[in-house]
């Protein structure tokens, strides 16, 4: 009988060893305050709009200035950021957004079927404000928000 338990337990502690744990670290976002970070336009919702943000292509970068420092070490799921646009906007000869807009984003947590940790962090700008005129709208550091990487990195603030 202990020859048994003797096996048992060998055989248990070999495939407890065995066993490989899902990594369940989920990469940082961190971005200094006055980087300039690229966000991608989503898709609009409204294409025909007179809302002039509604009307701009899913995929139009905005670049943002980051007023505030933001780190998914430190700062949770829904932490709010602040920025302004650093160049302007155009659809054909026309400026759809100037580049001192003010804008306003969250750091959150997606979930990704394709990531490989299955979430990952992500900045979004969800508000711009221009000469007084307040838009909702979507923008990712990624071109999509399916996509499982980044494709904008911070570039150093420009000095003056």
């Amino acid at each position: 009988m202990r020859r048994y338990a003797l096996a048992a337990f060998c055989v248990i502690t070999v495939l407890a060893g065995a066993t490989v744990g899902q990594n369940f670290i989920v990469e940082p976002v961190r971005a200094t305050s006055g980087s300039i970070l690229t966000f991608y336009l989503q898709t609009r919702l409204h294409p025909t709009s007179t809302n002039l943000p509604d009307v701009l292509p899913s995929g139009t970068e905005l670049r943002v200035r980051i007023l505030d420092r933001m780190d998914s070490g430190v700062d949770h799921d829904g932490a709010e950021f602040h920025g302004v646009v650093v160049s302007p906007v155009l659809a054909g000869n026309e400026t759809i957004v100037h580049a001192d807009a003010e804008v306003s984003g969250i750091l959150a947590l997606l979930r990704s079927k394709s990531h490989p940790d299955g979430f990952r962090y992500d900045l979004l700008v969800t508000h711009l404000t221009d000469h007084g005129k307040s838009y909702s709208l979507t923008a990712s550091l990624t071109a999509s928000v399916f996509e499982p990487t980044r494709t904008a990195t911070a570039a150093p603030a420009a000095t003056k």
